[in-house]
């Protein structure tokens, strides 16, 4: 399984936290996110995608979690790079705050299923009479 973070580096706690959801050690790939924002999206998920240097049949076999970037409209796009590469939403991790800390600490909340919210979706679209 292979972790890889779009977005700060997760704290030891953080990564202990998605390795008892998952139950293995995955392989973490750090990518650096601070990027131009006047470059196309477009273009920078691309690079940042292709910095991870996976082959193309590894997007396909190998069980990957994302922790997407933290601009939103960045994440997305990384997320429609890597489900054109996949050919799946690959699952991401939600991150939310400790309440009643200072400064503030994030946890790990749960590992997001993307590709089965979008099943589930999916059945949404039969028309109600």
């Amino acid at each position: 399984m292979l972790l890889i973070n779009f977005a700060h580096p997760l704290t030891d706690a953080q990564f202990s936290q998605v390795v008892a959801i998952v139950e293995e050690t995955p392989q973490l790939c750090f990518v650096d996110t601070q990027v131009s924002r006047m470059r196309p999206l477009g273009e920078v998920a691309y690079d940042l995608v292709e910095s991870v240097s996976l082959k193309t049949a590894d997007w396909q076999t190998i069980p990957i979690i994302i922790n997407p970037p933290g601009l939103a409209p960045l994440a997305l796009a990384v997320i429609a790079e890597l489900h054109g590469r996949s050919g799946y939403f690959l699952p991401i991790i939600n991150m939310r705050p400790v309440p009643k800390t200072t400064p503030t600490i994030f946890e790990v909340a749960e590992i997001c299923n993307l590709d089965a919210i979008r099943q589930v979706a999916r059945t949404r679209r039969i028309p109600k009479l």
